[in-house]
């Protein structure tokens, strides 16, 4: 059995498979932690937090959407990426220029509205851009939300959204950033953003994520492994390691003699 899908129902197809012994692979959510540093290329860094969150409207597994930024570029960061938020084309997504587009249905847009209503009024976030539905069109339309100066035990960090909704946390040490990268039941993916090659080294292989990438967001080759760790799942898709998940091996033996 394969499944991709949100945790919760992992979880329910995971006992299942397990009443009869199938081999099962549980591809499920995320809350993907993007690292910048100061001595990261801020432009290069903008681009890949705002297109990590919005990609699909939100709607994947492996987005971008907790933000942590070094102290001494913080606040610059912070105004970039909420102004660049901003000015995300939302719209149909058939039109050429748009990027963001419709949440799945009107439930669900309720949902995502009602975890920025959390994060503002109760969680003690500071609303940026966004965090509303578009008016102007006819349509399950969010405009891209940037919610700061969250509290690492929030809801609105810790819980899957499934929607165009960045969290924005500062840190200052390397240990204290892969810490708080860290702190969540999730481990899908994550990201980093430094020009120093080897703290991308140590940080890498210090997140406890199935995919993890330097300097830009969301690349995929078919010839390497696809998963997560810890809620996010278990299995590998793509490359060799997505084929042994499929294959079921047989011993034979013959006497020679």
């Amino acid at each position: 059995m394969a499944f991709t899908g949100s945790t919760a129902v992992g979880r329910k197809i995971a006992a299942a498979a397990a009443e009869t012994l199938k081999p099962a692979t549980v591809e499920l959510g995320g809350k993907s932690a993007n690292l910048i540093f100061a001595d990261a290329d801020l432009d290069s860094a903008a681009h890949a937090a705002v297109s990590g969150f919005v990609f699909n409207t939100g709607q994947f597994c492996m987005g971008g959407t907790r933000l942590l930024v070094q102290r001494p570029v913080y606040d610059e960061m912070l105004a970039r990426v909420a102004g660049a938020a901003g000015g995300v084309p939302v719209g149909d997504p058939l039109a050429p220029h748009t990027v963001v587009g419709p949440m799945a249905g009107q439930r669900h847009l309720d949902k995502v509205k009602s975890y920025v209503q959390l994060g503002v009024t109760e969680e003690g976030a500071t609303l940026v851009a966004g965090g509303h539905r578009v008016e102007s069109l006819d349509g399950y339309f969010f405009a891209p939300t940037v919610l700061a100066d969250v509290r690492q035990d929030a809801r609105v960090v810790q819980e899957e959204i499934f929607g165009p909704v960045l969290t924005v946390q500062a840190f200052d040490t390397e240990e204290e950033a892969v810490a708080l990268a860290n702190g969540t039941a999730f481990g899908l993916a994550a990201g980093l953003q430094t020009s120093d090659l080897g703290r991308a080294h140590r940080v890498a292989g210090a997140l406890k994520a199935g995919m993890v990438w330097v300097n830009t967001w969301g690349m995929l080759d078919v010839t390497l492994p696809f998963g997560g760790y810890k809620q996010s799942g278990y299995g590998r898709e793509y490359g060799p390691e997505g084929l042994h998940e499929y294959t079921q091996t047989k011993s034979v033996y013959i006497p020679m003699s």
